[in-house]
């Protein structure tokens, strides 16, 4: 049985067809600062070292403060969020903190260009204040989520710290190839508790994808879903395609569709219902016999879209 998984039974027969905070102050007065052309949205270059972004810091949560910063009458400054938690109250010297805006601190803020915060993960720019955070909101370097189903993991990452995090810690398959064939076998397919799967990991193209296959609740009814997911960003996941096909007795589904990048949860996606779908009536028909045993065959393939 699977990490995480119920009573789902899997035959794996797989077939590969390989195709293969630191600041820069913009000022007079300040340092000199060597940028290059702009990327992204931002600047990359070398940048001054000043110590002028620790007084942007909030004491309470250390995050950087943004509009409106607080100031008790001493002078001690916090974040508009950390206000509501410390009841009004300063956390340095306890006096009540009114409704004092630090204006000198906000306008200093405007004149400070500060590095990406994932910057340790690949993304070199530096940015206005101001813009640094809806920047770090859609940078193409933050870390994904672990994008396993079977439990709720807190666990972020680039993607190989993810796919070995799947391989060490969730003990997912990984498989070498463009091609798979399942059989997936349940002995009570009325049951959809604790069947959530990611089943296994292919390396394709270079790339990573998740093949999930499971059973939830859809209205009153069980319905079983199989779908894919890319290890990347939504625009590299569009240079790809799959097909799903799950049939028996002159009947078959065919699905066709583009993965969808894990920046999408597994939830959204299952949700959205972007994959094969198999009732579960339809389900006990291919799996024949006395229709008290789930036994369905998936095959499926991934390719690249020229």
């Amino acid at each position: 049985m699977a990490p995480g998984g119920g009573t789902f039974k899997e035959v794996l027969e797989f077939h590969s067809t390989i195709s293969d905070y630191d600041v820069a102050v913009k000022s007079e007065s300040s340092s000199t600062v060597a940028k290059t052309t702009p990327n992204l949205g931002g600047k990359n270059g070398v940048y001054s070292t000043n110590g002028v972004h620790e007084l942007l810091e909030c004491p309470v949560c250390t995050s950087l403060m943004y509009p409106p910063i607080h100031q008790c009458p001493n002078g001690h400054t916090l974040c508009s969020n950390c206000k509501v938690r410390v009841h009004n109250c300063c956390p340095t010297c306890r006096y009540d903190l009114g409704n004092i805006r630090c204006l000198a601190l906000e306008k200093v803020a405007e004149s400070l260009e500060l590095p990406c915060t994932y910057q340790s993960f690949g993304c070199h720019d530096i940015f206005p204040y101001y813009s640094k955070l809806k920047h770090e909101q859609h940078c193409r370097f933050r870390p994904y989520n672990c994008p396993y189903a079977g439990s709720e993991c807190s666990i972020t990452g680039d993607i190989p710290t993810l796919v070995a995090h799947l391989k060490d810690d969730h003990k997912v398959d990984m498989h070498d190839g463009c091609t798979f064939n399942h059989r997936y076998v349940k002995s009570n397919p009325h049951e959809v508790e604790n069947a959530t799967w990611m089943l296994t990991v292919f390396n394709c193209f270079g790339r990573q994808f998740c093949l999930h296959f499971e059973a939830f609740q859809m209205g009153t009814a069980p319905v079983y879903m199989a779908f894919l997911r890319f290890m990347g960003d939504d625009n590299d996941a569009k240079k790809f395609s799959y097909s799903l096909e799950v049939g028996a007795n002159g009947r078959k589904l065919i699905w066709q569709g583009i993965p969808r990048s894990i920046r999408d949860s597994h939830r959204k996606v299952r949700d959205s219902q972007d994959g094969l779908i198999i009732q579960r009536n339809l389900a006990l028909y291919f799996s024949g016999g006395d229709r008290q045993e789930l036994k369905l065959r998936v095959t499926g393939r991934i390719w690249k879209e020229e």
